[in-house]
């Protein structure tokens, strides 16, 4: 064996190894935790969840637990949260992201916002992992219907790449995402898988990745949460 054939498996055998041996952070992992709470609780409240309907037509899922508002004349609003697709039949491993929105005026108190944003289409995903994609701007983004059904959904809801879902201290309530700039959280997907897997590798399915941490988030987006129809 030559010495370029050793230093090359060296080479190979140390990437292998800094994939394997990934370590996401504390605050991920209940970054993780977090996000398995409030999609659980979003998806299955009866009267004012997300319907299931417009769930099971959703591309991709972005969970941005405690969205933070500051206070005081210039605020604004930054969270950290995952996002998970549809890999055929299942749902991807997540990968990290990130959402900030700044704002200028008067505003009082602060609050914290439980977010669930709904992907519906594929050219929603290409952009979501482009750099930074720009709500309101680069993305169309409408409220989302609540309840049962997605019956009464509108147009404009129904046409919008992206439906958002808020709630804040246990009540459904809009909130207003425009101009909010939404990217990949690059240091954080390095920690879960490695710096030789790209974002939308994990999302599609083209890399065969996991995440032991990520597993009751991803069991919570499999689960049918319809209603059963009421008896005559």
């Amino acid at each position: 064996m030559n010495m370029r054939t050793i230093v090359t498996i060296s080479c190979a055998a140390g990437l292998a190894a800094s994939s394997a041996f990934a370590k996401i952070s504390s605050d991920e992992s209940k970054r993780l935790r977090e996000a398995t709470t409030v999609i659980s609780e979003m998806r299955s409240a009866p009267d004012n969840g997300i319907p299931q309907d417009l769930w099971s037509k959703a591309q991709c899922v972005v969970v941005v637990p405690s969205l933070k508002k500051a206070a005081f004349l210039v605020g604004g609003e930054y969270g950290s949260g995952v996002m998970s697709c549809r890999a055929g039949s299942d749902w991807s491993a997540p990968v990290f992201m990130q959402l900030a929105k700044g704002s200028v005026g008067f505003q009082i108190g602060a609050q914290s916002t439980d977010l669930v944003l709904l992907v519906m289409n594929r050219g929603g995903l290409e952009k979501l992992l482009s750099d930074k994609v720009t709500l309101g701007a680069d993305m169309s983004i409408a409220a989302g219907p609540v309840g049962r059904s997605a019956s009464a959904a509108t147009d404009a809801q129904l046409s919008a790449e992206m439906l958002s879902y808020s709630r804040s201290q246990g009540l459904f309530a809009g909130i207003n995402l425009s101009g909010g700039a939404l990217k990949p959280d690059k240091d954080a997907n390095v920690r879960a898988y490695g710096s030789n897997v790209a974002p939308r590798d994990v999302v599609v399915g083209a890399e065969r990745v996991s995440l032991a941490e990520a597993a009751p988030f991803v069991d919570a987006l499999r689960k049918n949460t319809a209603q059963p129809s009421p008896a005559n």
